[in-house]
């Protein structure tokens, strides 16, 4: 996630909650079936149906290969989480702040539930897949350091010294070998810098790994927040019909 879309959906995210939390203030217990109620109910449901087609297009391959000729899946993905928060904050604003019935209190709380593990969810991957790439470019130029330290090495006379760098042995092997000429010292110099490297290398490749599994594991975060997001359209379903056919039997 770019700095600047992470500074504005977590301003749109904290106006979420700000919006919530104003039912401590405030509550208009007819405001959801005034006009401007209405409206904002249901601008705010089509904003939230959106993210249905991002998630269609991701996993639908035709679809994906005709989108993807005109926008990209960044985009696309933008537009999922700009419109799944913007459409919360209208729903929050079309309660009026009445959580009286259950339906409203489960389909507010699906509601949050579904944009903050989407929020967490597309921050921390972002986070992380940005620090797992700099540790892999990182990684690779130590391990090309190293290759081309190995190379000077392996054209060093003194075979021992060379044999301890390519083993990586610990520092205390040096100890073995005396500092005579200015080769002897250039041998040594290059085996140090050889262990330095090895160390680095394999400090990088545990940390590189970690975030890998990390990531995999994502995966469980991932799924809740498809669970979430598919109860919520259930209970946003539901909470549609319901009021179209109390709506209509009141004008009967």
């Amino acid at each position: 996630m770019k700095t600047n879309e992470r500074g504005t959906i977590t301003g749109l995210v904290a106006l979420l909650l700000l919006l919530w939390l104003g039912f401590l203030l405030h509550r208009s217990p007819r405001f959801a079936g005034s006009a401007w109620g209405g409206v904002l109910g249901v601008s705010g449901a089509l904003l939230m149906l959106w993210p249905l087609g991002y998630s269609l297009v991701k996993r639908v391959p035709k679809l994906k290969a005709v989108v993807m000729r005109r926008v990209s899946m960044s985009t696309l993905l933008a537009w999922h989480v700009y419109t799944g928060v913007l459409g919360a904050i209208l729903g929050i604003l079309h309660t009026g702040h009445k959580f009286n019935s259950a339906l409203g209190v489960a389909l507010t709380t699906l509601m949050f539930a579904s944009v903050l593990s989407g929020y967490i969810g597309r921050h921390f991957l972002g986070f992380l897949s940005h620090e797992l790439g700099e540790r892999k470019t990182m990684l690779a130029q130590l391990q090309t350091a190293y290759q081309q330290t190995a190379s000077e090495l392996a054209q060093q006379p003194n075979p021992a010294l060379t044999a301890v760098s390519h083993a990586f042995f610990k520092r205390a092997a040096f100890s073995l070998f005396g500092v005579g000429n200015e080769a002897e010292q250039g041998q040594l110099a290059l085996s140090a810098r050889a262990l330095r490297l090895a160390e680095s290398i394999a400090d990088l490749e545990y940390a590189v790994a970690s975030d890998e599994l990390i990531k995999r594991r994502f995966g469980l975060w991932l799924k809740l927040h498809i669970a979430t997001s598919l109860l919520f359209y259930g209970l946003l379903a539901l909470h549609v019909w319901a009021g179209v056919y109390y709506g209509l039997r009141w004008f009967a």
